[in-house]
């Protein structure tokens, strides 16, 4: 059974009539919240109240009303509100409420609990405004009833669903007689394109600062620079003309655009005390979905709400070893250290290599200041991957150069070896620098430079190197409006050396990247965003043609 009790309401004189002078509000409360070792043993609350004092011609009654039966109580604040209106409903509320107060007491203390006078005029009330406490009653019996049926046909109570809907119109202007991942010479200006992408979270709480995450997508999109498989070889990167400027919104590789229903990712997190918090992947990890990427407003994590570009979300460091299945860790030492552990295995799902034995990665990462001011962190990434294997990102999610993401074919054209060397096992560690800074509500920079050096099993080894500044404007025009530019270079294979030997490279020039965008929110779901992406060195090769990608992405959030 439910009982109702009022919070701050009115003065109540027990004679002949109730004085209620305040607005009431009714909380509902189980029955047991009323009981107590002596029913006549309640706590003198009027004495609490910030707006009255004892002198005020209510506070006597107002006492006397809460210390003997208890049926009413105050605002959260401790206020009163003497002046505020009353509806006849509260007003019902208030003596239905006391009239079922009476009763209890009655029940367990006898009829001489009750003052005569009292019962009296809260028996003559309750008649008076028996009609409103009808409908009030009715009015709860409707909620309730309602509210059972919702739970019936809810998959579950504690669990809510949100997610995103990207719809996406891309053109490349130049990118004439550039060279591929063959260094071939190609015309990769290509078509104007509609593409999307939804993505949905069901996200489960079992006790309330848990989270078990099932995010689910379904996509159309093709890289803007890919061929229907003309441009040679049998690896599936050989059907990209270039993999530098690739869409946030483009998850997938060439021939995954189906259409199809796909689980991106799998992840559930638990707080371990109140300053670290757990992380478990199932499928789909990467270390940006635990570690701080010091990028708060550009890093979306390849959602419609950040950077338009994979490179303009974050540092690529941390999207080596993605898509994977492993666990993270934050934890905080006071407000301004911050730490982040992950280790993740991409064929944890394999019986022959499992989570330790095939390819893994591992960050370790400290991050100073506050989000408030100014915040530096630094960044360490080791990685083993299996030969072709190792990418800035998970299968289809890859930045910057051919080269750069060591795969072989590429290592092999841009060289001129064909002796298989590059083809082997490879083991990387990548060091980041990563800096965030507010000059304003209105303004913020980030920044973040990083260097993998990468070593070929029984040959050699490459030095990678990726950097990037970015201005934010947050409420620009008005407010949840973004705009942005990105300015920096994409990991780029500056050098290989064998034995300590340097070994030539064709192509060593910086992937530049230059974004800027500007998301236009017609309302609080949806949103315009019209893009622009100059890429002037693509395959890190500056005499290539200058390449230009145009989109405007419609965002829709539920």
């Amino acid at each position: 059974m439910l009982s109702i009790r009022l919070q701050w309401g009115a003065v109540v004189a027990f004679g002949t009539v109730f004085i209620f002078a305040s607005s009431l509000r009714a909380q509902i409360l189980p029955e047991e919240a009323f009981e107590s070792d002596s029913p006549m043993s309640q706590i003198n609350f009027a004495s609490d109240l910030r707006d009255i004092s004892p002198t005020d011609w209510a506070y006597q009654a107002l006492r006397d009303i809460i210390t003997r039966y208890d049926c009413l109580a105050g605002y959260p604040d401790n206020t009163y509100r003497g002046n505020s209106s009353l509806t006849r409903y509260e007003f019902a509320t208030a003596v239905n409420a006391c009239w079922q107060r009476m009763e209890r007491l009655i029940a367990r203390a006898g009829i001489e609990s009750i003052r005569s006078e009292d019962w009296k005029a809260i028996a003559q009330l309750r008649q008076q405004f028996n009609l409103e406490i009808a409908l009030f009653r009715g009015r709860t019996d409707g909620l309730e009833a309602r509210t059972q049926e919702l739970e019936a046909i809810l998959f579950s109570t504690t669990a809510k669903l949100t997610g995103e809907v990207i719809f996406a119109g891309s053109e490349v202007f130049g990118a004439n007689n550039i060279t591929n991942i063959l260094r071939d010479r190609v015309d990769a200006d290509t078509d104007a394109t509609v593409q999307y992408r939804s993505r949905f979270n069901f996200d489960a709480s079992f006790y309330g600062r848990d989270r078990l995450r099932t995010q689910l997508s379904a996509s159309n999109a093709i890289p803007l620079f890919a061929s229907g498989g003309d441009t040679g070889g049998t690896d599936a990167a050989s059907l990209l003309y270039s993999n530098d400027g690739r869409l946030a919104l483009d998850t997938s590789t060439v021939s995954e655009n189906t259409n199809s229903v796909f689980l991106d990712l799998l992840s559930y997190r638990f707080p371990l005390g109140q300053n670290t918090m757990a992380h478990i992947f199932a499928t789909g990890g990467s270390h940006f979905n635990y570690a701080e990427t010091l990028n708060p407003y550009l890093d979306d994590r390849n959602g419609g709400k950040g950077a338009i570009s994979r490179f303009g979300q974050r540092n690529p460091i941390y999207a080596i070893g993605g898509d994977g299945a492993g666990m993270g860790i934050n934890h905080r030492f006071g407000n301004n250290f911050r730490v982040d552990l992950g280790y993740l295995a991409n064929n944890a799902n394999d019986s022959n290599a499992g989570l330790f034995e095939g390819n893994y990665s591992l960050l370790g990462q400290v991050v100073l200041g506050s989000p408030d001011s100014l915040q530096l962190g630094l960044t360490y990434v080791h990685n083993y991957n299996s030969a072709n294997s190792f990418r800035f990102g998970g299968s289809g999610t890859a930045t910057g150069s051919f080269s750069a993401n060591l795969i072989p074919v590429a290592l092999n054209a841009n060289t001129e070896r064909s002796d298989g060397v590059f083809d082997t096992p490879t083991v990387t560690n990548s060091y980041g620098l990563s800096l965030f800074y507010p000059f304003s509500d209105r303004m913020t920079i980030s920044a973040w430079g990083g260097l993998t050096k990468a070593t070929f099993i029984e040959f050699g080894e490459g030095d990678i190197w990726n950097y990037a500044i970015a201005l934010a404007f947050p409420d620009l025009g008005k407010k949840g409006n973004l705009g942005a530019l990105i300015f920096g270079a994409e990991p780029t294979l500056k050098g290989v050396r064998s034995q300590g030997n340097p070994v030539s490279l064709f192509d060593r020039d910086e992937v530049w990247h230059l974004e800027a965008f500007y998301r236009y929110q017609v309302s609080d779901r949806v949103a315009l965003t019209p893009s622009i992406i100059w890429l002037p060195a693509l395959n890190q090769n500056s005499s290539n043609d200058d390449a230009f990608i145009f989109s405007l992405q419609t965002h829709f959030e539920l």
